[in-house]
């Protein structure tokens, strides 16, 4: 083989890796400035008459699914005459300890309130939370009551737990319905923190901790915790308490805070009983019945893709694995680069 030939071709893919890595590197850039999330939306009536088709197919003979697909014809042109019925959005909140879910879940109530028709249109929350902080769960309620403020009836579906700050969210809605064997309740307030004080005193460190205002910081992990500040701390609590029992009694009144108030917790079969829970139920079931009476929307927020990763995409470069080679061929070119 020619060697100048050789040379050339060799320069040339270098080139074409160099610009390669440029581009990939100038999308990367331009897409840490887009990077966000997108509201997504899927029909359940599609999935549900797409299953029914699929099994159709497999039971049936050809007569009867020539003759099932004329009537459903039928009845589709019959729905498509008549006026738009209800409509139940389909929302989801996974929650953790910060219930840092609440930004997606305020997005995808901002896009139902969008187009939701008062006193018509529903919204079906299929929630799972034992609670976290006050603030967290306080927002996330507070974000529910938008749907019924705007009298969009909300009914929230517990198939596992709503419990503490997670109930609290819960009884934002207009109605609960929860699994059998779900976890309900916890109506209580808790707050934890260790004190090394003790420890530093016997090791004789000191520590100071210089505060204006009486109550400024009544607990502290280093410091001495006084008589005064933990009665001070615990009243606070209390209070937090209070606003807690107080929002259960206006968004449950059948319930007895005499009985339930008190941080226990119930299967969601005992929960009926005590006002905390209206009906059994788990959201599977829930929606599937809602199937025929109304059009089902989940409505979700999803990370948008990237201009590289659809670019990489198209390469079929899917997965973080397959960044892989990417990865070492860029630091090839910067090391080509820096000699």
């Amino acid at each position: 083989m020619d060697i100048a030939a050789f040379v050339l071709k060799t320069l040339l893919i270098v080139a074409a890796l160099g610009s390669l890595g440029a581009l990939i590197a100038r999308l990367t850039r331009h897409d840490l400035r887009r990077v966000g999330r997108e509201v997504e939306v899927r029909s359940l009536n599609q999935r549900y008459d797409q299953m029914r088709d699929e099994l159709d197919a497999e039971i049936l003979g050809k007569k009867e699914r020539r003759s099932l697909a004329k009537a459903r014809k039928r009845e589709a042109k019959a729905r498509a005459a008549t006026p738009t019925g209800k409509r139940v959005y389909v929302l989801g909140f996974k929650g953790d300890l910060m219930a840092s879910a609440v930004k997606r879940l305020a997005r995808e109530i901002d896009a139902v309130l969008t187009v939701a028709r008062p006193e018509t249109d529903e919204v079906v929350l299929r929630l799972q939370s034992s609670g976290g902080t006050v603030t967290g769960y306080g927002l996330a309620a507070a974000e529910v009551s938008r749907l019924r403020d705007r009298k969009i009836k909300v009914t929230v579906s517990v198939d596992q737990v709503a419990a503490s700050g997670g109930y609290m969210m819960a009884c934002a809605a207009d109605k609960i319905v929860a699994a059998p064997f779900a976890l309900i309740g916890s109506i209580g307030v808790v707050a934890q923190a260790p004190n090394l004080h003790r420890l530093l005193k016997k090791n004789d460190i000191d520590y100071e901790e210089l505060t204006a205002g009486e109550f400024k910081r009544s607990i502290s992990i280093l410091g001495e915790i006084t008589p005064a500040g933990r009665e001070h701390f615990i009243g606070k609590i209390e209070d937090i308490h209070t606003a807690f029992k107080n929002f259960v009694a206006e968004r449950r009144p059948t319930a007895d805070l005499a009985k339930v108030a008190n941080g226990d917790v119930w299967l969601a079969s005992e929960a009926v009983s005590l006002g905390l829970v209206d009906a059994l139920s788990t959201g599977d079931d829930l929606i599937f019945r809602l199937k025929d009476e109304a059009r089902l929307f989940a409505v979700a927020t999803v990370a948008r893709k990237t201009l590289l990763q659809q670019l990489l995409g198209g390469l079929g470069f899917e997965g973080p694995s397959s960044f892989a080679p990417l990865g070492a061929i860029a630091k090839a070119l910067s090391a080509v680069r820096s000699n």
